[in-house]
């Protein structure tokens, strides 16, 4: 029964809407402890790139699941679930509030209700679609991927290789879009009762947001911390290092683009990723849209709920 389970808030929105500084001061309020929901924060040293609150913004506040794995190691939604559980229960057990913080709607779902098993790999496909995409440009597959399955195509960015071809893949091989067949899922019952609060700032703040986060990025050492991972002799084609802001300073940093650019088009890809997590956030009925500055009524709203 619904009464019966662990409750659990869940702190999440687009990028650059101050989850992570909002989350310290709620878990300071409420005598909580924040575990991360962010894909990127997991990774040891990605600090920079990925906005991870440092110490001091932390206040003393415990942070779990963070720099838990290097670069180089697999972590990917059910990984990330099999982390969360224990440290939930934990923080639960203990009585104090568990705020799970972070914009990755995918672990968020993963987290609540299971993930969903998608139809296994053909390798023959599969090489198929991705030797077209290297070879005919990332853009020719992505308008077959919009005309088969428009609802996947605008929560996958073009650049995103991987997702690309393997959502189509799956229409090959089911003859159902990807997004129809995830919708068609029943997730598993989940073991918490969730509220979940989507942060939200007007589209001309929250671009202005991003926009100056991507400069202080830059200005604050991206290109060096993204440089230190190179000279330690990690693969620019890892999947973190592809990542917004980490590909934008290998750019920079192989020549390929110059400084200015390189910030413009962090900028440009980030408002696209931002537009991506808002299609995702909207789509689910029981998020509760919050005013970031109304600190006051979140926090009423978590007492209620608690």
């Amino acid at each position: 029964m619904e009464a019966d389970k662990k409750k659990i808030i869940i702190i999440t929105g687009p990028t650059a809407t101050g989850k992570s500084g909002l989350a310290v001061k709620l878990a300071l309020e409420l005598k909580g402890e924040i575990v991360n929901c962010d894909s990127m924060q997991v990774y040891k040293g990605m600090d920079i790139g990925t906005a991870k609150p440092c110490r001091e913004e932390r206040m003393g506040i415990t942070h779990h699941l963070i720099d838990i794995v290097n670069p180089d190691e697999e972590f990917n939604a059910s990984l990330y679930r099999e982390h969360a559980l224990p440290a939930i229960n934990d923080i639960l057990d203990r009585n104090r509030v568990c705020l799970v913080v972070g914009g990755t709607g995918l672990y968020i779902k993963s987290l609540l209700g299971g993930l969903f098993e998608c139809p296994q790999s053909d390798p023959e496909i599969r090489e198929r679609l991705l030797t077209e995409y290297d070879q005919q440009g990332k853009d020719k597959l992505y308008e077959r991927l919009k005309q088969v399955d428009p609802e996947s195509a605008a929560t996958i960015h073009p650049n995103d290789r991987v997702r690309v071809t393997r959502a189509i893949e799956i229409f090959e091989l089911t003859g159902m879009p990807f997004s129809t067949l995830v919708s068609g899922h029943q997730f598993g019952d989940s073991d918490f009762l969730a509220l979940k609060l989507a942060l939200f700032y007007e589209r001309d703040i929250l671009y202005k947001r991003i926009n100056d986060r991507s400069i202080r990025m830059f200005e604050s050492g991206l290109i060096e911390e993204t440089e230190r991972f190179l000279n330690m002799g990690y693969s620019p084609d890892l999947k973190p290092l592809k990542s917004i802001g980490y590909r934008h300073a290998i750019e920079y940093l192989k020549g390929r683009a110059g400084y200015d650019e390189s910030v413009e088009s962090l900028r440009q890809d980030t408002r696209r990723y931002a537009k991506r997590q808002l299609t995702w956030f909207r789509a689910d009925p029981e998020m509760i849209w919050c005013s970031p500055e109304n600190t006051d009524d979140i926090i009423n709203k978590i007492k209620e709920f608690v």
